[in-house]
């Protein structure tokens, strides 16, 4: 009797061990679900049409050199993300009023206007991408682009913030795709691994404007706006903030590790073989040497994250415009009751599927709006340090001693950086660059 209570006991007992394990694994799933929000979405947004092309052709040009790179920057972009979002959190404020509210009215609406043009350029990009992705599955951009407007237009217009919210990290997942490509592309592991450990620079004027070009594709002016705004439109209180920190810290390094990804992917398949000028020109060219697979994991990635950018570029400057006017602002709210809120989010998406659908040079577009950004990030970054470094706007939640060092030589490093980009781009104009 002894042996057959001691054999059920021991026969039950990696049922009952594995309960709470099985428990613990759903617990952890249903946090990450539950922390998900307005930071993950931002910082993914980064990894837009533009983004890809980059870090594309950091990989083609200088194989696994902007790995380490890439490590300084994505602590960058956390910092700045979880300051963004830590305003949001403890003010009930987004960006714009806040700036609206703390400095002067006539730089307010020059920063702002700035981000409204720079936008409505990402958002002509950001169609354009999701056409030419199409296009590498063989659909013309004719038949997909009027459509994911309508789709994008109508997923703001007609629903709740949480809902929409929800429908932007479902778009997420398109990412993972980066990911398989670049395990297709069969990685040299002990490089990538030496690369993001050791300092790699190379003193010639294509890495650093490349260096430059990787920093403000990933840190850029919008995604703060939106990452405050949205934490506020989520309706965020203090008490939230521990999670709202974990969703942006959580947003900020998947964002990066994806970034990673599609380096190490062209890296491996097409390292050398110089700059490219798109993301849909690094797709075809992974093709040959990496499979269909990874091309057309490629193309998908590319849809995702176009159509995820598509939405919350536009929102980023409607947000900032609507708190900067004092105006009401939000996913939340019908057109009646925000209208130019609603008003201008129509008018960039009905502007940027427009001119996405002529032959223009987007190449030449995505330069322009990288100056415009490159006019705005300092500026916007420096608000961000003195909003939060203010004792009399955050209280205990203002920057300590450390955090405000650190996060000062973020920003005039990011600052610094976005100003040799711009400076360098007016010297082309002149034919100096």
């Amino acid at each position: 009797m002894t042996r057959d209570v001691d054999t059920t006991t021991a026969a039950a007992s990696p049922t009952i061990g594995a309960a709470p394990a099985r428990r613990t694994g759903w617990r952890r799933i249903t946090m990450v679900a539950v922390i998900a929000g307005p930071g993950l979405v931002a910082a993914n947004a980064g990894n837009d049409a533009a983004g890809i092309a980059t870090y594309a052709s950091a990989g083609s040009q200088f194989t696994y050199g902007t790995l380490f790179f890439m490590v300084l920057v994505t602590i960058a972009l956390v910092m700045v993300q979880e300051m963004a979002v830590r305003l949001g959190a403890h003010t009930g404020k987004g960006l714009g009023a806040l700036i609206r509210e703390q400095f002067s009215l006539r730089l307010t609406a020059l920063a702002v206007f700035c981000l409204l043009l720079a936008n409505t350029g990402l958002v002509v990009s950001e169609f354009a991408g999701i056409g030419a992705a199409f296009e590498l599955l063989g659909v013309p951009k004719w038949a997909v682009i009027p459509p994911a407007a309508i789709l994008l237009w109508a997923l703001v217009l007609f629903g709740s913030y949480h809902w929409a919210e929800r429908i932007f990290l479902i778009m997420s997942l398109a990412f993972f795709a980066y990911p398989i490509a670049m395990i297709l592309g069969h990685p040299d592991w002990g490089a990538v691994g030496h690369h993001l450990i050791v300092p790699h620079i190379e003193p010639n004027k294509d890495f650093i404007l490349l260096a430059v070009a990787l920093i403000g594709t990933t840190v850029s002016p919008y995604m703060q706006f939106y990452a405050a705004a949205g934490v506020v439109d989520r309706g965020a209180k203090p008490a939230d903030y521990p999670l709202i920190r974990a969703d942006a810290i959580l947003g900020a390094v998947f964002a990066c590790v994806i970034s990673l990804t599609i380096i190490i992917a062209t890296a491996s398949a097409i390292g050398g073989s110089g700059p490219l000028d798109s993301a849909a020109q690094a797709a075809e060219a992974l093709k040959p040497v990496a499979g269909q697979n990874a091309e057309l994991l490629f193309a998908l990635g590319l849809i995702g994250a176009s159509a995820l950018a598509g939405a919350v570029v536009p929102l980023s400057a409607s947000y900032a415009i609507g708190e900067a006017a004092g105006v009401e602002r939000s996913v939340s709210r019908s057109f009646r009751d925000a209208p130019l809120f609603l008003g201008l989010f129509t008018v960039q998406i009905v502007l940027g599927a427009t001119v996405a659908m002529t032959p223009l040079d987007v190449i030449q577009l995505l330069i322009g709006t990288q100056v415009l950004q490159g006019l705005i990030s300092p500026v916007v970054l420096v608000y961000l340090l003195v909003l939060t470094n203010r004792r009399s706007l955050l209280g205990e939640a203002a920057n300590g001693s450390r955090y405000r060092i650190a996060a000062t030589v973020v920003v005039i490093g990011v600052a610094g950086m976005s100003t040799i980009l711009l400076v360098q781009t007016i010297l082309g104009w002149f034919g100096l660059g």
